[in-house]
């Protein structure tokens, strides 16, 4: 057994050598008792800028473990440690046949179960592998012309391959562990297991998703790249199989769809088949883009220090005449926006940090809720006419040339415009983003920003720059799922992940795939026992 302290602090000029002195002074013995000390989460305090503090959690052993909490019985941070066990999965003999449709991180993490359980896993991406989808993306931000096969949002890692990576979740299950020590055992770093807001990177997500396929073709997972599921073939009242590329036809027994938020193509293929669909809230916005140093001034009260990151900062505010929330989202410290479009003669933008978040620039969405009332009618596809809308008219603003349409934030709330300043790639023209918006969503920012600013003093100054438009913050509809995880109009269809309108993030949507397959377990169980 081990104990476990908490909130353990220190300065910025104190080395992490100095945890075990720190505890032996909490805990009034000699430091030398501190034994195997290691770091358990590792956290930052700036709430006293510029006195920033890192604040820690360790887990030690001591030669009387029993002696020491009798001791300190009344101590609210001194516990005994729980040992860390991970989930394990049961085995599954059967001939079942199971496949899975898309490769994001739901996708991935119920391919990845199903086939530890035995059972025999086809999994369909429609775009390609991430190799050659990041040279397609680095052609398309060189001015080269936009792929619509493989871009931003298609291929294997799913959008948040071009993001920042961010493993935060507020989800509280023992599979968040499995899902951090997975990725890990991929090729992420070891401190994501300790961080209080873990990051991959884009840069190093990439290395862990080619490590990910090479376990799952380990396991027998039958992995398909440049294929769409265009099709269901359905009797006796259940799936049978999957249609591939319009053609070809994948017998199967279940079928896990996993699809991205913006799988607009398969929204429609699932609409057309009479599969349950509903329209959810989501939201519309802009980029904000500020120098890093100016972020880091504003949350640190330093323009940076060496063992601090890139600042982060979260923005909410709820407008009390409409009743609309407002608020930040993605931000991405030391990242840069990019250009994620996936159709011709509309554009749309997203943000992304390499690992190190060491860019000079940091960015967030902020945007405004879109309610299904606001849609251009009552049908589930009515979200994508509306953000294709609005991405159409961006791309117009923006020249037709895939430049995004940018403003300088003062002059967006009226003030004098400044020089813009922005990474986006292509390019940014400048141009009135009150034409790509909404108005109620131009107006809310409007009426937001001041509020934002008075949390964030120098938010709205001159060097922010907005970038146009934000319209893939989630799914704008849901595939109607049962409690048993299937779809309600179509057993044997288990819908999962941000895509299916159930998750919002890289963490949620690895666990929603792994309650799917779990779902696919117990259905085959039920079905092999019968």
């Amino acid at each position: 057994m081990s104990l476990r302290l908490r909130e353990i602090t220190l300065t910025l000029a104190e080395d992490e050598a100095l945890l075990a002195a720190k505890v032996g002074r909490e805990l009034s013995i000699d430091p030398a008792q501190v034994q195997d000390l290691r770091i358990v989460r590792r956290g930052i305090d700036a709430r006293r800028k510029p006195q920033v503090l890192r604040v820690y959690t360790v887990e030690f052993h001591v030669e009387d473990e029993a002696l020491l909490l009798r001791r300190h019985s009344a101590h609210p941070h001194l516990e005994r440690a729980t040992p860390l066990s991970l989930p394990t999965f049961d085995s599954c003999a059967s001939p079942a046949r199971i496949v899975v449709a898309g490769m994001g991180p739901a996708g991935l993490f119920a391919a990845w179960r199903l086939a530890r359980s035995g059972l025999t896993v086809t999994l369909l991406e429609q775009g390609r592998p991430v190799e050659e989808r990041v040279a397609d993306v680095r052609r398309f931000w060189a001015g080269e012309g936009l792929d619509p096969a493989s871009n931003v949002q298609f291929g294997e890692g799913g959008a948040g391959t071009f993001s920042d990576g961010k493993l935060t979740t507020r989800i509280n299950h023992p599979w968040i562990r499995l899902i951090l020590q997975t990725l890990v055992d991929f090729g992420a770093p070891e401190e994501i297991l300790v961080q209080a807001k873990p990051h991959i990177g884009s840069d190093r997500l990439r290395v862990v998703l080619i490590n990910f396929r090479r376990a799952l073709v380990a396991l027998g997972v039958e992995i398909r790249f440049h294929t769409r599921l265009s099709g269901l073939e359905t009797g006796c009242g259940t799936i049978q199989g999957a249609i591939a590329n319009d053609r070809e036809a994948i017998p199967c027994e279940h079928l896990v769809l996993a699809p991205g938020h913006s799988a607009r193509r398969t929204y429609r293929m699932l609409h057309e088949a009479g599969v349950a669909l509903e329209s959810k809230p989501f939201a519309v916005g802009l980029r904000v883009e500020h120098p890093a140093e100016t972020i880091n001034r504003i949350q640190y009260g330093m323009a940076g220090h060496p063992r601090l990151p890139a600042a982060e900062y979260a923005l909410a505010w709820n407008d009390p005449e409409t009743g609309r929330g407002v608020y930040s989202f993605c931000m991405c410290p030391g990242g840069e926006v990019i250009n994620a479009s996936s159709e011709p003669g509309a554009l749309v933008v997203n943000g992304m940090s390499g690992r190190r978040r060491a860019g000079a620039c940091s960015n967030s969405a902020l945007v405004v809720t879109v309610r299904p009332d606001d849609l251009p009618g009552d049908d589930p596809l009515a979200g994508i006419r509306f953000q294709r809308t609005w991405e159409e008219k961006a791309f117009v603003a923006g020249g037709g040339d895939w430049r995004a349409p940018a403003q300088g934030l003062q002059a967006f709330l009226g003030g004098r415009g400044a020089a813009l300043r922005s990474t986006c790639r292509p390019g940014v023209r400048e141009a009135s983003l009150e034409t790509v918006l909404p108005p109620f969503v131009s107006q809310g920012l409007r009426r937001a920003l001041p509020h934002f600013e008075r949390r964030m003093r120098g938010f709205t100054g001159a060097e922010a720059v907005l970038v146009g438009v934000e319209t893939r913050t989630s799914a704008p509809l849901r595939i109607v799922r049962d409690a048993n995880g299937q779809s309600l109009s179509h057993p044997g269809l288990f819908p999962a992940g941000e895509g299916a309108g159930y998750a919002g993030g890289i963490m949620s949507a690895a666990l929603d795939g792994l309650r799917a397959a779990e779902n696919v377990v117990a259905a085959v169980k039920d079905r092999s026992s019968r």
